[in-house]
């Protein structure tokens, strides 16, 4: 199965279609007059709908089990043939095409083997999906074009700095900035000194960085000074950012709890204080990225 505990919930949302073909007006009749033999067609293939959809990862293997939300499958006949239509919805990780159309196949089979005995002339037409809402592709930034966006990262560790240990989660933020389209402007690294860290946000603010990410000293610790070096500089705080990462993290770690972040607007430019170890600098990425892109055009009035 596809990994997808690095992925957000979102609320995500299918409809698919499948369409049965009966051969002669009398069987359109007697199901709109609940006269076939084996029950009511309608209802009984609704029912066969719903554990179609529910019960989808346990026929297709690579299918994750979610919690099915809300399932609706409604009928429009038309002439000899017989629109079925089911939607799906879901707050999960991943998506519902599958369980939808899954879901249409089995109300348009159950439909067949209900009417054969009346009608050998039925069949299963075309079976697909109409529409899905929801996931990463929904969340684009209509306003941005993010090949203008530039970044900095600033990794703030003494040992690092020292040469003393390889940084790994500077290297980390820079790969999901470049799946993001993001241009990587400057990449630092410094020790986890007060003076320093100001200096830096400064002079990236002055030249217009549209992101500045630093990566440690977000610890509980007193040589852990990042956030408090830079939490007077920054004209506004945005608490819902920080509340993402820490979220997403406490999901994955327990200790995601301990570490302090901080996130907010400096003229046109995004401060993140992110975790300095990798894990923590990775799960940070993936909890906002590239969501949080949009902020920019908030920033410039167009986004809302």
């Amino acid at each position: 199965m596809v990994d997808i505990t690095s992925k957000t919930t979102t609320l995500r949302i299918a409809v698919a279609e499948a369409i049965v073909k009966v051969s002669q007006e009398a069987t359109i009749d007697a199901i709109k007059q609940d006269k076939v033999p084996k029950g009511n067609v309608f209802e009984m293939s609704k029912a066969a709908g719903l554990l179609g959809v529910k019960k989808t990862p346990d026929l297709l293997p690579d299918c994750h089990p979610m919690p099915i939300e809300h399932c609706k499958i409604s009928y429009e006949v038309e002439g000899l043939t017989i629109k079925i239509t089911v939607l799906v919805k879901t707050i999960y990780k991943t998506g519902v095409e599958v369980e939808a159309m899954h879901g249409a196949s089995v109300v348009a089979l159950n439909m067949y083997d209900m009417l054969k005995p009346i009608d050998k002339g039925v069949e299963i037409g075309s079976i697909k999906l109409q529409h899905k809402k929801g996931g990463k592709s929904d969340f684009k930034d209509k306003f941005l074009d993010r090949s203008d966006l530039k970044a900095a990262v600033i990794v703030c560790s003494d040992t690092i700095s020292a040469g003393q240990k390889e940084d790994k989660a500077g290297k980390a933020i820079i790969e999901k900035l470049k799946e993001s389209n993001v241009e990587i402007g400057a990449y630092e690294v410094i020790p986890d000194e007060r003076d320093q860290i100001r200096g830096r946000f400064k002079v990236f603010t002055d030249e217009k960085y549209n992101l500045i990410i630093f990566t440690g000293g977000t610890g509980l610790s007193a040589r852990d000074v990042t956030p408090d070096s830079l939490e007077d500089m920054i004209d506004r705080r945005i608490p819902g950012i920080e509340e993402a990462i820490r979220q997403y993290g406490q999901e994955r770690m327990p200790y995601a709890m301990l570490s302090r972040s901080l996130v907010g607007v400096k003229g046109g430019s995004l401060l993140l204080c992110l975790p300095g170890s990798t894990k923590g600098a990775q799960e940070s990425m993936d909890a906002i990225f590239p969501f949080v892109l949009h902020v920019f055009g908030i920033l410039k009035g167009a986004g809302h």
